[in-house]
């Protein structure tokens, strides 16, 4: 799939189909991941693939909005990957921890090679932290940024509606739309 139809075609998948992630899909997506830009390459950021359904379920019932399609859809899925960063390993700059900045580019990358890769994917950050980092042992020193079901999707999802690049891109201030060649 080419770069700006991989960007077409993500969309957060809610439903999925039961089919296993192929390993070598599956490893594609790690390395791109391991690609992903960090504030001085520090990579301060670890992925936590989850197969078990147990943990699963777990990690299901620490979504804020439990009973919501997020929260299903971790069930669902053959695999969830959780996206941990140790703040102490990256850096602050102008009070903007750039760790959670690091992390999301990584998961990000790993969300689009999923797409590329045919697997739907579905952003959750709104989630009981303690409760995801109890159930998979992860250390104090690192913070729960987001996961992610990835699958076969088992839906149709529409993308919403194209915003106006009037509303989101400005040239050289605030609120001077960009319009040049729009």
């Amino acid at each position: 799939m080419e770069f700006y139809d991989v960007i077409k075609e993500r969309v957060s998948v809610k439903k999925y189909k039961n089919d296993e992630v192929e390993k070598d899909k599956l490893l594609k997506m790690i390395n791109s991941t391991m690609r992903a830009p960090s504030w001085r390459n520090k990579s301060s950021y670890k992925l936590i693939i989850v197969k078990d359904e147990v943990l699963k379920g777990r990690i299901s019932e620490a979504i804020l909005n439990s009973g919501n399609e997020a929260a299903n859809a971790v069930i669902e899925a053959p695999i969830v990957v959780v996206f941990i960063a140790n703040p102490e390993e990256s850096g602050e700059v102008d009070n903007k921890e750039l760790y959670l900045v690091d992390a999301s580019i990584a998961m990000e990358h790993f969300v689009l090679a999923a797409t590329a890769e045919g697997y739907g994917s579905c952003w959750v950050a709104a989630l009981d932290e303690d409760r995801v980092k109890e159930a998979l042992k992860i250390p104090n020193n690192f913070r729960v940024i987001a996961l992610t079901p990835i699958g076969k999707s088992d839906e149709q999802v529409k993308h919403n509606d194209k915003k106006d690049i009037n509303d989101f891109v400005f040239l050289n201030s605030f609120n001077n739309p960009y319009t040049e060649n729009v």
